[in-house]
């Protein structure tokens, strides 16, 4: 009998029309924080730079001041780096996670055992 995998949470915080933020934009600015760069942060996560830039774009047009910062490559290379409203965005995103998860624990659990075959 294989086991079941992990109940897993994912959080998506809708702010109408302009924003949806979820674990995709999230670890993609975790990744641009990692590796100062939008192109490699795209690359590991499957997608193209053009799309994982135009998420960037939606980020910074629906937030007051802008999450990331990117300069052109030349003679000395290009980069991107999160903002202070970057960084303060991806850490209460992971914040509001890590409550959902302890505090709704047992409701996850017991949703779980409703499961079939649980």
């Amino acid at each position: 009998m294989s086991e079941t995998p992990p109940t897993r949470l994912k959080l998506r915080l809708e702010f109408g029309a302009p924003l949806t933020l979820g674990p995709g934009k999230a670890r993609l600015l975790e990744l641009i924080d990692d590796l100062g760069s939008i192109s490699a942060a795209g690359r590991e996560m499957g997608m193209s730079y053009k799309r994982a830039w135009s998420l960037i774009e939606e980020m910074n047009a629906a937030f007051a001041r802008p999450v990331v910062e990117s300069s052109r490559g030349g003679p000395g290379g290009g980069g991107a780096r999160l903002t202070d409203t970057g960084q303060e965005v991806l850490v209460r995103f992971r914040k509001l996670e890590a409550v959902l998860l302890s505090e709704g624990a047992a409701e996850i659990a017991a949703l779980q055992r409703l499961i079939a075959g649980q």
